[in-house]
């Protein structure tokens, strides 16, 4: 799986597919390939490594006005060049690159190899190719295409081209996401619209089932299942290329920690205004369809991964407190695997970044099955989950290039405090109640930037940290899920082994791990726990562990157990999460670039998870 381009029109291919290529980098690589459709042969370059060792073996005067492209990140075989898309049928006719999993792959190549099929990797990919030629011996490349689809299990975005038919590209979906740029006289497909925006705004959806027939002039959209063409409305993005440029920081990763305030801001947009205004009954125009469903709802269940996990634990203190509504997080891959007890008086609430999450797309498909009102929120407009779910809300925070979410994260919390504001007074949170909360949620993005003016302060203690291989983050209540987000960050980003914990489980077994090698990070403001953080803290400092700590501006007695300490504004204990967020995203950056890692391109990880 990572990234897919394709392209079929009247200029040069390869200059597009490299393009598109390297901005298709952040979502994780490990090699790369490109094919093109050189009159009456397919010719084929891949390497090891990043884009930029592939473009070492290109002339990008090749002709050819037809090609795919593949940033790969390895699911099945080691990251090696014959492992590396596209992948080739046995006659060299036919070469194809995929997103997600084959999961009937072995015994499809046991068959095939039986037919006397040769393969050249050790990819679940290599067997749609040679399944292709197989059923194209007897049939036209679009009936075999069609029926090779048919016969996958698991999950894929492919795009493929052939000899045979020189001018055409062929597509299709199931599980992970595919688009489809329209220019003039060309057509770009591609994983992730930011490889398409530098040539068009204008983009189809392809939907889980279809199958596209593509030429420089027209495209076919067909229903996977009985073949029919479908209608296919072309959607105008609002995406621009400056977007998705650096803009003078030296990474992707700590221009969207700066633009944190931004993306509050973006997600407050309009709503907090109409909140206070319709005496909050009104806040969220996504879920304006589903209002009277929502009434009646009598549990929420969160379902998401990752950092969108920890904004879901984060959510569930907030629904509960303001509007008294019971509410469950839970790890989407493990969620339709298990009996489930919802119905329709639960709300199944799916948080993705890309909308595109595999394990959290299945879930929401799950929830629907079961007859529970399903919700999203997502940053990527036109997503799947956006597309899937029964009503949602959109973040509004941008492109988000780095693959550790930051600026993600904190939308995602916005919207989450707009929510439980509305439910809440839907039942009985008072207006000057959800008033006065909705107005200190206009000041988050202000404190935000308070804490970046102060960066430098943490930059110089994350070089005093920098070579420490073990951390404990530890926090209560709303500083929990900050503790779990802070500890996946520096994982994420300094390869440093991290635990998040709540504070008070740290004395039922984790206390065993502490010693002088072994420091701690709390996450400790003044809220209505701060005390009993504090005895944490005690019995971290007798144990003679180093203890880092984020507290609020004017506490001076926190010095007295921390070895260093990190301040953020004051605010309510339930926006908190968003100033503690920022300094431990900015502590885990300043880590990462400290041990000198690429921050913004972590070994192992890719930005966007479309498989299980």
């Amino acid at each position: 799986m990572c990234g897919i381009v394709g392209y079929v029109g009247k200029r040069k291919a390869l200059p597009v597919l490299v393009d598109g290529l390297k901005r298709l980098e952040y979502r994780g690589y490990d090699s790369a390939g490109i094919s093109l459709v050189q009159k009456s042969e397919i010719k084929t370059w891949r390497a090891v490594g990043r884009v930029s060792e592939l473009e070492k073996k290109l002339d990008l005067a090749e002709a050819g006005n037809v090609g795919i492209a593949h940033t790969r990140w390895a699911t099945h075989g080691a990251p090696s060049e014959k492992n590396a898309h596209p992948h080739l049928d046995c006659g060299k006719n036919i070469s194809l690159v995929h997103n997600g999993i084959i999961e009937n792959y072995t015994e499809l190549k046991k068959i095939l190899i039986k037919k006397g099929h040769k393969f050249s990797s050790d990819t679940d990919t290599e067997v749609v190719a040679h399944l292709i030629e197989e059923i194209a011996k007897k049939k036209s490349f679009l009936m075999a295409f069609r029926e090779a689809v048919k016969i996958l299990e698991g999950t894929y975005g492919l795009a493929v081209i052939t000899n045979k038919e020189p001018e055409k590209l062929y597509c299709a979906r199931k599980g992970s996401p595919l688009i489809l740029g329209v220019g003039r006289d060309e057509f770009i497909v591609a994983s992730d619209a930011s490889a398409i925006i530098n040539h068009t705004k204008k983009i189809v959806y392809m939907e889980d089932g279809e199958i596209a027939e593509i030429t420089p002039d027209s495209f076919n959209i067909f229903n996977g299942k009985n073949n029919h063409k479908e209608d296919k409305k072309i959607f105008e993005i609002n995406l621009s290329d400056e977007q998705v440029k650096k803009q003078g920081f030296p990474h992707f990763m700590l221009k969207e920690i700066h633009q944190q305030p931004e993306a509050v801001r973006n997600a407050l947009l309009g709503r907090v205004e109409k909140f206070t205004k319709d005496g909050g009954t009104s806040v969220l125009g996504g879920l304006r369809d589903v209002e009277n469903r929502l009434k009646k709802i009598r549990r929420m269940v969160i379902v998401a991964c990752g950092t969108s996990y920890y904004a879901g634990l984060t959510g569930k203190y907030l629904l509960e407190e303001f509007a008294d509504l019971p509410t469950e997080v839970e790890s989407a891959s493990e969620f339709r695997y298990r009996k489930n007890t919802i119905d329709r008086h639960t709300a199944v609430l799916a948080i993705s970044q890309s909308g595109e999450t595999a394990d959290t797309l299945e879930a929401v498909r799950e929830a629907k099955l079961k007859g529970a009102l399903t919700l999203g929120i997502v940053n990527t407009v036109g997503s799947t989950i956006a597309r899937e779910t029964d009503a949602g809300i959109y973040c509004h925070a941008g492109p988000e290039i780095g693959v550790a979410s930051t600026k993600a994260f904190s939308s995602q919390l916005s919207v989450l405090v707009l929510l439980a504001l509305m439910l809440g007074r839907e039942r009985k949170l008072s207006f000057s109640e959800s008033k006065a909360i909705a107005k200190e949620m206009e000041k988050i993005p202000e404190k935000i930037e308070q804490i970046l003016e102060n960066k430098n302060a943490i930059k110089k203690l994350a070089k005093k940290y920098a070579r420490c291989t073990d951390w404990l983050y530890l926090g209560r209540k709303y500083s929990f899920p900050i503790a779990l987000e802070g500890a996946l960050k520096i994982k994420e980003i300094s390869y440093v082994h991290a635990e998040g914990y709540a504070a008070g489980e740290m004395k039922h077994g984790p206390i065993a791990l502490i010693d002088e090698k072994f420091p701690s990070f709390f996450v400790a403001p003044s809220d209505s726990v701060y005390e009993k953080t504090m005895s944490g803290m005690q019995e971290v400092k007798a144990r003679k562990g180093k203890i880092v700590a984020i507290a609020t501006v004017g506490n001076k007695k926190i010095k007295e157990l921390a070895d260093d300490v990190l301040h953020i504004p004051e605010s309510l204990e339930a926006l908190s999460p968003f100033l503690s967020a920022t300094v431990a995203h900015l502590f885990a950056y300043y880590v990462g670039t400290e041990r000198g890692y690429d921050v913004d391109r972590p070994r192992n990880l890719a930005k966007s998870v479309t498989v299980e």
